[in-house]
Order: C-alpha cells, then structure tokens, then sequence
C-alpha cells in the first residue's frame, strides 16, 4: 500500500452511507471507480479472503495502493457520478462499465474535406465533437440521415492530396455521395455543406427543413413521386431526431465549481467539485492552514485567490457556502482571467443550494477522518520546502523548477521542466523541450539551450512560462549550476540556483548553493523531498524521449549510423519492432538480419552502446 495508507485504518473508517469510490494504482493513477449503496460494505468485500473473485477483480486488487471516496445522497447520485468520473478519467479496470454506460457523440474530423463519424467518447483533439446522446441508436440514426441528405464521403482516402487517384466507390453510384475524391465537389462547396452540417448539430433546423420541403413539393408538382416520397422520409427523420441534439459547449454556464470548507482551528479541507457541461467530473480535496484568528470567511477568501490564480481553466459560476465580503472584487479578478463574465453565487434554495452542502459534507468527512494523514502530507510537503529554506538560509520558497536532458547517443536529445509547489508536484505547469540548437552529445549545452529558451519566454510573458521560479534546482553540481546561472545572469533575472552533489555510489551526499557545499540529513523530509523531485523530473524526460522514439521508430537512430543506408535500414525496421528491441540485441544477433554482414552490425551495435 501506498506509504502512510493505513488499509484497516481506511476500511474501518468508511463512512455508512452511499457514494463513489476511487482505487489509485503505484503512480497516483486511478484504476477503478465503483458506486456503493452503502460504501462501508462495498469497498470491504475487495480486500476480505475467502470470497469469490474474478481473475480481472484479483489482478485490480492486486495493484490498488489506496483508495478515496466521495459521499452522495443517494444511490441514484452515485451512478450518475461514476459514470462521469469514468468518462472524464478512463480509468484501466473500467473498459467494460464504460462501453456499456457511455454516451456517444457525432464528431466532424479536422481534415480538409472532413468526415461526420461515430464516437465513443470525446477526445482532446482538434476534431469538433457534438452530443452526447442519450442513445446509441439515436446517435448513429442522426448520423446515416446526415450523411445521406448531405451526401457525405465516409471514406478514409487522403484528400486533397489523392484526389483522382482512384475510382468513386459505390456510395456515389447510388447518389449517396458527391464523390470529393474524383474532384466532382470543390472542397469550398463541400466545406459550405459541413457548414450547414454543423448548424443542424447546433440545433438550427428550419432552413433545412424548409428547404427540403421546397424541394419535395416542386419533385410532387413535377410528378417525380418517388423523389417527392424521398424528400418526404428525410424530413420526417429530421423532425425524429430534432429533440436528441445537443451541441456540447465548452465554457457554456453549465460549467461551475462548487467550493466549501471544513474547519477545526488550525486544520482545514476546501472541497472543490469540478461540474463542466452540467456534470460532476472531478473533486479535490485542498488542506489548509488556517490562521489562528481568521475567521472562516477569511479562510474562504483566502483560498479563493490562492486556487485560482494556478487553475488554467476559470468556470461561468463559483458556488460558495456563504456569501463573502470579497465576492466583488473577486469576480471581477476572475472575469479579467476568463475574458467572460464570471460569478460568485451562493445558493439558497433548491438543487444548487444540495449540491454546495454535498460539498461541504464531503469536506467535513475529509478532515474528520484524515487529520492525521493531511498533518503528515503537510510535513512531506511544506514541511519539507521549510527545511530547504533552513538550510539555504532563503525565505517564502514556493515554486521550486527542475530540469533534465535525455537521449540516446545525442539522437532527439529532449529537456524537461517539473515543478512542484508547495512540496507538491504542480503537473499542469510541466514543459517539454526537444534540444534544437545543438548537435549530438552535449548535455550542458542542452541545458542552457533550455534554460534559455524557458526564461526568455517568462521575460516575453508567453502563455504557460510567466511565473518565474522561487528556487531552481539543478540534478547536477557545479557545472549544471553555473550554466543556469550564466544563463539568468546573460538574461538580468536573480534566482537562487541550487545543485546537487553525488557520492561515489552516485547518491545525494549534500547540496551545492552559492559555490558552497551544503550537507544534508539525508533522512529528513527535505532530502526526500528533493528525492522525489529528481526521480521526477528524470520521469518526465525519459517519457518524453521514449514516445519520440516510439513517434520515430529505429529511424531515429539509424539514419544516424555511418555504412548503414536504406535498405539495410529497412531490413533492420522488419526484424526488430522498435528501438528497444534493438538496443536489446547482441551484435551477434544484428549480424543475422538479411543483406547484414559482421562490420555493418558492429557499427550499428557500438553506435548504440558508445
């Protein structure tokens, strides 16, 4: 279990009432999330011995490192908020539970000549998405009526690049397509088609409809009965699927976050539920310190300007459990960071006024039951970031910044930047950097091509880089030091500028700070913390370079290899499945890929171990 996650502890302390729960797996991801009548009973029969399980609920079980809950009213409550947790996290041991409750939407592709498909869910892509919709049937019936009376090509062909390349497939045959891939349809007549696409998906019916029914009276009056009947069917699919249609608007006055406060003296939880498109998707859970004579007002205020003055996204509406003196000033802080008008309101009466007690219910079962553990995170984390400012002898530290290069053999060098606030880490604030500037082998040079380009874009306040760092810590010693701080001297910034010093056994012995050797009580929660920033912000850099190996496939490094051209580059990419397959082989086995013989696999096999 996950380090200070008491399990009988945890069971034991399950509230008696209905809710959600959330199984978290090794790195904080969540695998599982299940509803319960009474959360008690349910979240025990995952751990008790001796009770039937599945092989998938064993293996689930297996990797839970803690779980967390979220109290409701009722049962009815609870399904709904599983089932919008699960479409917002994907969770790995929902795949079943999300096919079968899931909404489908329509999607126009972002193509030059797009394509109306079926989707299963809503991805972050630059595709535009309309639904969901309630049922599938009503889904894919909107969709065949569209294409049909649009006459929409439905292929996957590569336009405009292969237009003509190949013949028109049958569905233009049978006049259920204009047939873009022929040229038959210029992309502008078409692209005038998807607009009147994307306004039914809106809502916009009328021109349409009136449309259809000029035409269908003018086939009756010519006596084209057939054509008439037809017209006379899409119409009346029209006005079947009007009322299913519901465009999906991000940023509509649905989106709100619903905020309360639980208190004990000193100890305090704020509970934020995240309600986006109507629905509940999220909720977190923010310890505080409360002064010792605010009053809760200033707690509420002062968690208010804290929270979002970090959250990238401000919603329509703020629901607060109490009204507060600052709401003016608030909002319009809040407005100007929107662009849109954004409100404080606090209910009185009705759903709303339900949903900020859940809130705050929530919050009060937090800190009831988890005092211990928010004491002991507070010590991890800004426990932990006092020490370093002991120790460094600095004041009010924050944001700490780190950075990292990685690469194989100087092939798609990258640099990462973690932060982490208060103690914690703030992923949303995480940048990637691929190396552009140098070549090869050079990680210093790398670093301050990083360093730079990340400063230079917080001095030109580029979106995503205008908070500057309280303390930058560096994986390094004194090297990786003094290029930051010749980097920020050459840019007139004055950061403190911290590295680390290794051992022999290349472990954290102590802790560079103005050219001066710092040791550490390699026990105390500021080297753990700084622990968990490096094995963070290595992570993070690996990650990144692994995807662009896997985006690059052994053409990343073999184009790089001196004697090795095309053709045995192409035997290599049929006999290895990737770049780790290949970093794996013996040069003996590189040797037995067809058209190799001993000198090309020694090249490539000390190229990718030098």
């Amino acid at each position: 279990m996950k380090e200070g996650f008491d399990l009988a502890k945890e069971l034991k302390e399950l509230p008696d009432k209905p809710g959600v729960y959330i199984m978290h797996g090794d790195r904080d991801e969540i695998i599982y999330i299940g509803k319960a009548v009474v959360l008690k009973n349910r979240v025990r029969q995952y751990f008790q011995s001796g009770r039937g399980k599945s092989p998938k609920i064993q293996r689930m079980v297996s990797k839970i490192r803690w779980f967390e809950t979220i109290i409701v009213d009722s049962e009815s409550e609870a399904l709904v908020l599983e089932c919008n947790l699960i479409k917002e996290h994907r969770p790995k041991y929902n795949t079943m539970m999300m096919d079968d409750k899931g909404y489908p939407y329509l999607c126009i592709t972002n193509e030059p000549f797009p394509r109306l498909i079926y989707a299963h869910q809503q991805l972050r892509d630059k595709n535009e998405y309309f639904g969901p919709y309630t049922s599938g049937t009503a889904a894919k019936e909107t969709l065949l009526l569209l294409q049909r009376l649009f006459k929409l090509r439905t292929c996957r062909r590569k336009l405009p690049e292969n237009i003509g390349k190949e013949r028109q497939c049958l569905r233009h045959h049978i006049g259920q397509c204009d047939a873009p891939c022929a040229g038959l349809i210029s992309q502008e007549e078409y692209n005038k088609k998807i607009e009147d696409v994307k306004s039914f998906l809106n809502g916009r019916y009328d021109g349409i409809k009136k449309d259809i029914k000029e035409k269908m009276l003018a086939a009756s009056e010519a006596l084209e009965f057939e054509e008439a009947a037809r017209l006379r069917d899409l119409l009346i699919a029209i006005e079947h699927v009007e009322e299913h249609q519901k465009m999906l608007k991000a940023g509509s006055d649905d989106d709100r976050d619903i905020v309360a406060i639980a208190r004990d003296g000193k100890d305090a939880v704020a509970t934020v539920f995240i309600v986006r498109e109507g629905r509940v998707i999220g909720r977190e859970n923010i310890p505080l310190a409360a002064g010792e004579f605010d009053e809760d007002e200033d707690v509420l205020t002062g968690f208010l300007w804290q929270f979002y003055s970090g959250t990238p996204y401000i919603p329509a509406q703020v629901f607060l459990q109490a009204d507060i003196e600052a709401a003016g000033e608030i909002e319009e802080w809040l407005s100007g960071k929107k662009g849109k008008k954004v409100k404080l309101v606090c209910p009185k009466r009705g759903d709303k006024e339900k949903l900020v007690e859940l809130a705050e219910k929530n919050a009060g079962t937090v800190l009831a039951r988890d005092r211990e553990k928010l004491k002991k995170e507070e010590t991890m984390t800004k426990g932990a970031m006092k020490e370093l400012e002991a120790l460094l002898g600095l004041d009010n530290l924050v944001r700490c910044e780190s950075y990292d290069i990685s690469n194989i053999s100087g092939f798609a060098s990258v640099g990462s930047m973690v932060v982490f606030e208060n103690g914690r880490p703030k992923k949303t604030d995480y940048r990637k950097f691929r190396i552009k500037w140098v070549q090869g082998i050079n990680d210093y040079a790398s670093m301050e091509e990083v360093l730079t380009r990340r400063f230079k874009r917080a001095i030109d306040k580029s979106t995503g880089f205008e908070r500057m760092p309280d303390i930058i810590l560096m994986d390094g010693g004194r090297g990786q030091v003094g290029i930051c701080e010749q980097v920020l001297a050459g840019l007139g910034l004055e950061i403190p500028v911290a590295g680390l010093v290794k051992d022999d056994r290349h472990r954290t012995r102590g802790i560079i700070y103005k050219d001066l050797e710092l040791p550490i009580d390699t026990h105390s929660e500021a080297f753990k913390l700084i622990t968990r920033i490096q094995d963070e912000v290595h992570r993070f850099a690996i990650e990144y370079h692994r995807s662009l190996r896997s985006k690059a496939q052994t053409r990343s490094v073999l184009e790089d290899i001196p004697g090795i051209g095309e053709k045995r580059r192409r035997q290599i990419m049929m006999h290895f499945a990737g770049v780790d397959e290949l970093m794996k082989a013996t040069e003996e086995e590189i040797a037995a890929v067809p058209g190799m013989n001993a000198l090309a696999a020694k090249n490539v096999y000390e190229f990718l171990h030098k």
